[in-house]
């Protein structure tokens, strides 16, 4: 009876001080601190991963400033996992482009062929990484997942962002629309988010733009196309990336990761529609200086 009396005592005090006064007095040692920086990253995931400028370098660099205190296990997941609070926006903001079935009142359901094959496009596109991917993700982590790779593919992609928008001056684009995309196109483009799969600090999205971009393909279906791409893709890694690490989160890391996610998936959307209305007046150049001068500054700080 005793018992009874204080722990319904107990659920009262709980209640009335609120969920984030027990969360700050519970034994397990939650740290406010740590969530902030959660939102820290969020916001840094939710800007990079759509901007063709590494998500993963600003990551790196981040981290190496403001480590986050979690086991390398979580923080391998967090990395990967925190993007589909990212990808979450893309499926927000064009849920028309891409989901195939209309469902109306007393009607049969509408399914749109023209969506179908988008989505067909897609899958091939993605072939060529979850192939890399399913294979060689943990020796892809153990080798290449370092500043100096990160910092190189920055350059790299830079530069190459310059050259071809140099070279694209006035050209006219042969892809201007989704559906002109052709399988040809999408397998390209899929190689390209290998070689982005392959070289952390590459940027998925810098690469597919940069891969769209030599063979014909306009900035604003690029940047679509880009997007697309990533939810087959993220969710595919995101799913490995749990099983392998497991469901025994603690309730300190479960807060990190949801956190994360949410504010992730806030900023990506405001994010997205500033780079679309961006691209249709300018080029990608000021993202290719961008790159440079980080992937030097990346570079100068795991020399130093």
């Amino acid at each position: 009876m005793e018992n009874t009396t204080a722990n319904k005592s107990l659920r009262n005090k709980y209640t009335n001080q609120g969920l984030l006064v027990f969360f700050l007095r519970n034994n397990r040692g939650f740290k406010i601190i740590e969530i902030l920086k959660s939102v820290l990253y969020g916001i840094v995931e939710g800007i990079t991963e759509w901007l063709p400028i590494s998500s993963t370098g600003h990551m790196i660099l981040l981290e190496e400033y403001m480590p986050m205190n979690v086991s390398k296990d979580f923080w391998d997941m967090f990395l990967v996992v925190i993007q589909l609070g990212a990808i979450m926006a893309v499926v927000l903001l064009y849920w028309n482009k891409i989901f195939p079935f209309r469902i109306r009142k007393n009607e049969k359901i509408k399914v749109k062929q023209d969506i179908l094959i988008l989505w067909l496009k897609i899958i091939v596109a993605c072939v060529p990484a979850a192939i890399v991917g399913l294979l060689f993700d943990d020796w892809l982590n153990e080798h290449l997942y370092n500043g100096f790779v990160v910092a190189v593919m920055l350059i790299v992609v830079g530069v190459a962002f310059i050259i071809i928008e140099n070279k694209n001056v006035n050209k006219p684009s042969r892809v201007n629309t989704l559906s002109q995309i052709t399988y040809k196109d999408a397998i390209i483009i899929g190689v390209f988010q290998l070689i982005a799969a392959i070289f952390p600090g590459t940027s998925r999205s810098g690469a597919t733009i940069v891969g769209g971009l030599m063979i014909g393909v306009s900035r604003t279906v690029a940047a679509e196309f880009t997007f697309f791409l990533a939810i087959p893709v993220m969710f595919g890694a995101s799913l490995l990336k749990i099983v392998r690490f497991g469901l025994s989160f603690s309730l300190m890391e479960f807060l990190i990761l949801i956190v994360g996610m949410l504010v992730a998936f806030i900023v990506s959307i405001l994010v997205i529609r500033f780079l679309m209305g961006y691209i249709k007046k300018h080029d990608f150049k000021i993202f290719g200086y961008y790159r440079i001068i980080l992937g030097a500054i990346v570079l100068l700080t795991f020399i130093f």
